[in-house]
C-alpha cells in the first residue's frame, strides 16, 4: 500500500514537489526514531571533559590516526623520489620505502636532531625551487596563519610532477593556544574551503580533496575515543555535513616541451 502511494505521488507531482515530500517524510522518521524531548540517556556522556583530553592517545590510535594513514597508504606511489616532512620522517620511511632516494625534515626552529631543513616555511626563500618529488604535510597547515605564503612556497619547491599530500583538521579539539605552546592553532577547514585555496595554486585539476567522518566518528574523537574503539564501517561511513578530516593531494605541473 505504502510503495503504491510513493508510485502515484512520484507520478503526480513535479519532480521538484516530490524530491521535498520525499525529504520531508525522510525526517519525520527520523524525528520518531529519536529519543523523546528529556527523555536521552547521556550516560557515560554527560561530563564537561572529554574521556581522553590527549585525542585518544592513552587509550590507543588517534581516531584522526586512521583517516591519515589510510589517506597514505592510498597514496604511496607518490612518496618517492627526494620527499620532505614536517618535524620527522615517520610517514616517508613507512609509506614511501625504497621509493625514497632522499629524506629531508623541515622544522621552524633549530634544535630538533630529526632537522635538516631550519625554515619558515612562509618564509622560505633559501629552499631552491623544484626540489622535491614530494612534501607530506600531515597536521601542519592548520597552525600557519598566513597559509597563502606557505602554499606558494611548497608549490614553489615541488618538482613538475611533483605531489604534496595535505591532511588537515576539521572537527577536532583544539591541540595548541597561544601564550601556552610554542605555536597555536588558527585555522579549521572544509573540503570547500581547501578546494578553493589549493585552487589558487594548482590547477583545478591536479587537486584532490577528500573528507571523512561521520556524526558518530567526530563525536567520538570530541569525546578522546580510540580508533580502536569503533568499527571500521563506522569510520570508513562518510557523512560531507561532519568532516572529522581533510585531505588534500595536490600536483604540480609538469614542464609543457616546445
Amino acid at each position: 500500500m505504502i510503495s503504491m502511494i510513493k508510485s502515484l505521488a512520484r507520478n503526480a507531482l513535479p519532480s521538484t514537489a516530490y524530491s521535498w515530500l520525499q525529504e520531508r517524510c525522510n525526517n519525520d522518521q527520523k524525528s520518531k526514531d529519536a529519543p523523546r524531548i528529556g527523555k536521552v540517556d547521556f550516560g557515560e556522556l554527560r561530563r564537561l571533559t572529554p574521556i581522553s583530553d590527549t585525542f585518544g592517545v592513552d587509550r590507543g590510535a588517534p581516531l584522526d590516526r586512521y583517516y591519515i594513514e589510510q589517506f597514505l597508504t592510498n597514496n604511496e606511489s607518490f612518496i618517492r623520489g627526494r620527499v620532505l616532512e614536517i618535524g620527522d620522517n615517520y610517514s616517508t620511511l613507512k609509506h614511501g620505502g625504497d621509493r625514497v632516494t632522499k629524506s629531508d625534515v623541515l622544522h621552524v626552529e633549530s634544535g630538533n636532531p630529526m632537522a635538516t631543513i631550519i625554515a619558515d616555511i612562509t618564509a622560505a626563500d633559501d629552499i631552491p625551487s623544484n626540489t622535491f618529488d614530494c612534501i607530506i604535510l600531515t597536521h601542519t597547515l592548520q597552525m600557519i596563519y598566513d597559509q597563502r605564503s606557505a602554499l606558494r612556497h611548497l608549490y614553489r619547491i615541488l618538482k613538475p610532477g611533483g605531489v604534496l599530500l595535505v591532511s588537515t583538521h576539521g572537527t577536532s579539539k583544539i591541540g595548541r593556544r597561544k601564550g601556552r605552546d610554542p605555536w597555536c592553532v588558527y585555522w579549521r577547514m572544509t573540503v570547500d574551503s581547501a578546494e578553493r585555496l589549493f585552487g589558487e595554486f594548482f590547477p583545478a585539476e591536479n587537486v584532490n580533496v577528500q573528507g571523512h567522518g561521520n556524526f558518530l566518528a567526530a563525536i567520538s574523537f570530541l569525546y578522546g575515543l580510540a580508533a580502536e574503539e569503533l568499527e571500521d564501517k563506522e569510520l570508513d561511513y562518510y557523512d560531507p555535513d561532519y568532516q572529522v578530516l581533510v585531505t588534500v593531494r595536490a600536483m604540480k605541473p609538469e614542464l609543457q616541451h616546445q
